[in-house]
């Protein structure tokens, strides 16, 4: 080997190096870890599916497409936003154990809320299903992504210290969020109740009533709550304003969106977090207990 290839060789790997580690210092600053590699991969995945499943419905919206304008027009920018921040959220610091949790109380919590909406008439989708399944992996997708705006809002107000210096900082945030609680969501539960007034003769209303009350007469963690709220409902804007903008989905009171559905994202947050919390106690106590006759058992 020359000395002039010797060198080309040397800036090669130099540069190689570099690139290394710019990369690392990226996947890092985004706290992507190897189980966001899987989520990504089983949301694209699902897309696939959806598409594949629903075809007549993609096509009918690719038929929208006016081959005589610039297609750069057409592009629907903010669901593009929206599937780029959420596709960014979902990778940060996953963890494929706690997410899946969070996945399949997503997966249900979204079927039982769609299955109220519709069959009560409060919205409806331009397909007329009530409620279509297609919609229904876009709430455990909702749910990691208010998962990590949480833990977002949660590190830049500051994690919740234990030690003495901060002990007086902590009272004052708590005292604040314990306001900021009994503010926010007895507030909610009078919207909701205007907006729903119209079903209050459905079953189904009636239970959503009940359980929202529930959940808010029985806080657990005040701090938690609001921050999930604030998360849900930010993200819910965003999800809302798409939907009735683009008449995928119409609420009986025609606006684009209604307040009551934003915030409505927000309490389904809360609803959300607290049954993912219950679930991983459980879970936790069934190990616990699956473990003790191996105790005894061993010499």
């Amino acid at each position: 080997m020359t000395h002039t290839e010797q060198h080309q060789t040397s800036e090669v790997l130099k540069t190689s190096e570099v690139f290394d580690k710019a990369l690392t210092q990226v996947i890092r600053f985004l706290g992507w870890t190897r189980s966001s590699y899987y989520l990504m991969s089983a949301f694209v995945s699902m897309l696939f599916v959806i598409a594949y499943v629903w075809w007549p419905l993609v096509v009918d919206y690719l038929n929208t497409v006016d081959v005589n304008k610039p297609l750069w027009i057409q592009v629907d920018w903010l669901l593009f936003g929206i599937f780029a921040v959420m596709s960014l959220l979902i990778m940060w610091r996953a963890d494929i154990r706690s997410d899946s949790v969070i996945v399949a109380v997503g997966f249900v919590g979204g079927l039982v809320i769609e299955s109220w909406g519709t069959q009560t008439h409060l919205w409806t989708y331009y397909t007329l299903e009530r409620p279509p399944l297609w919609i229904i992996p876009a709430w455990p997708i909702a749910s990691l992504s208010i998962d990590r705006l949480y833990k977002f809002l949660d590190f830049v107000l500051g994690a919740r210290k234990e030690n003495h210096k901060e002990l007086k900082n902590t009272k004052i945030q708590s005292l604040i969020f314990n306001l900021l609680y009994w503010l926010i969501f007895p507030l909610f539960y009078f919207l909701m109740l205007g907006f729903v007034a119209p079903t209050f003769d459905k079953s189904l209303t009636l239970a959503a009533l009940f359980l929202c009350a529930f959940l808010i007469l029985t806080p657990t963690d005040s701090r938690g709550a609001v921050l999930t709220f604030i998360a849900g409902a930010g993200l819910g804007y965003f999800l809302e304003l798409w939907g009735t903008t683009r008449l995928c989905w119409t609420y009986y009171t025609r606006e684009m969106p209604p307040l009551f559905a934003v915030l409505a994202h927000g309490m389904a947050a809360v609803a959300f977090w607290r049954t993912a919390l219950i679930v991983r106690m459980i879970g936790q106590r069934i190990n616990l207990q699956s473990r003790i006759p191996n105790l005894f058992s061993s010499p």
